[in-house]
């Protein structure tokens, strides 16, 4: 004969129940307390894209530029590529490669930049003009 038991388990909480009291609503964040919902680009992309556009529109391979700027191939691909950091000195040398001096990559760049947040926040400063409190490029290393 067997028996019939139910087949029903019993739940032992770990952690005995804590009564929340009613959630009050949150105060509103104030627009400049808010983080920015698009995340900027990083400086290493900006600038890569700006040494890959330059290469391209001169039609030069990679293997040309990096021999000219004397910096490995599969160095000079990875900064275009925003995957290294590239020192100023590499930044140089891949600028002058291209028959741009730093202060022009970086002003490319630093365009760019500006186009990029402008687009994504609906509003920003003209082309050419700051959108900060600083009026020109801050970098910082």
């Amino acid at each position: 004969m067997t028996s019939h038991v139910p087949n029903e388990a019993r739940v032992i909480p770990l952690r005995p129940r804590v009564e929340r009291p009613e959630a009050r609503p949150a105060a509103p964040v104030p627009p400049e307390r808010r983080p920015p919902a698009v995340r900027e680009p990083l400086w290493r992309d900006l600038v890569g894209d700006v040494l890959r556009r330059e290469r391209l529109e001169q039609e030069r391979t990679l293997k040309e530029v990096a021999e000219a700027a004397r910096i490995s191939m599969p160095y000079l691909s990875e900064v275009e590529r925003g995957r290294k950091e590239a020192s100023s000195e590499v930044l140089a040398a891949a600028a002058g490669a291209l028959g741009l001096g730093l202060g022009d990559l970086l002003a490319r760049a630093q365009g760019e930049l500006v186009r990029l947040t402008s687009r994504h926040t609906g509003a920003g400063p003209a082309r050419g003009t700051s959108g900060g409190r600083f009026d020109g490029m801050c970098l910082a290393a």
